[in-house]
C-alpha cells in the first residue's frame, strides 16, 4: 500500500471532518527518507494526536512499519492544523 495513502485513511478514520484532510508527500534531501504532511481540521488536531502524542506515534509506526515492508525508507509524519 502506498504509504501516503495508507496514512490519509489511517487519519480519516480518527476525525470528524474527513474532507478537510490533506496528506501529501514532500522531497527530502536524504534519499533514504520520505516526509509526510497531514493536514487536518483544528478540531480534530486532538483526535489525531491523542493523550502525550500516542495516537500520532501510533499512525507513524504503523506506516514506519510499512515502509520497512516495500523499501526500508525512514518516514517523517509531520501533523499541522489549519
Amino acid at each position: 500500500m502506498d504509504l501516503v495513502k495508507m496514512t490519509e485513511y489511517l487519519v480519516k478514520n480518527l476525525v470528524s471532518n474527513k474532507e478537510e484532510v490533506t496528506v501529501k508527500e514532500f522531497p527530502s534531501e536524504n534519499e533514504n527518507e520520505i516526509i509526510i504532511e497531514v493536514l487536518v481540521n483544528e478540531e480534530d488536531m486532538g483526535k489525531v494526536i491523542g493523550r502525550n502524542g500516542k495516537i500520532a506515534n501510533s499512525i507513524r509506526t504503523l506506516v514506519q512499519a510499512s515502509s520497512y515492508l516495500q523499501d526500508n525508507k525512514h518516514v517523517k509524519i509531520n501533523i499541522e492544523n489549519f
